[in-house]
């Protein structure tokens, strides 16, 4: 119980928000990217990317359920697609779709 009230003090005072590293790939394995995933305490966030072929993508998401969630993002291509995730808390796997190109990741 402790160590949960500290984590709440600790989210509090770093402005309500957490970042983890992301990384994937096609599912062609043709192309990687990295990024990051920001979560707020609110169940929304961000997760950003940039592809090995230089293409960057932004996505919002809003958790669904206490361990998943979905959202959508936007490439500097003016492609768009759909993802989804679910979540241990601070790791977790999705999968995704953007231009008709299917794509795994992993956070955390």
């Amino acid at each position: 119980m402790k160590t949960i009230s500290l984590l709440a003090v600790a989210l509090g005072l770093g402005g309500c928000s957490m970042t983890l590293p992301v990384q994937g790939q096609s599912v062609a394995g043709d192309e990687t990217f990295t990024g990051s995933a920001t979560g707020e305490m609110d169940g929304s966030g961000t997760l950003t990317i940039t592809s090995s072929r230089g293409l960057k993508c932004t996505g919002t998401f809003v958790y669904e359920t206490r361990r998943s969630g979905a959202g959508t993002f936007v490439c500097t291509n003016g492609k768009s697609g759909p993802f989804t995730f679910v979540s241990s808390g601070t790791r977790g796997t999705g999968t995704g779709n953007i231009g008709g190109r299917a794509f795994t990741f992993t956070f955390g």
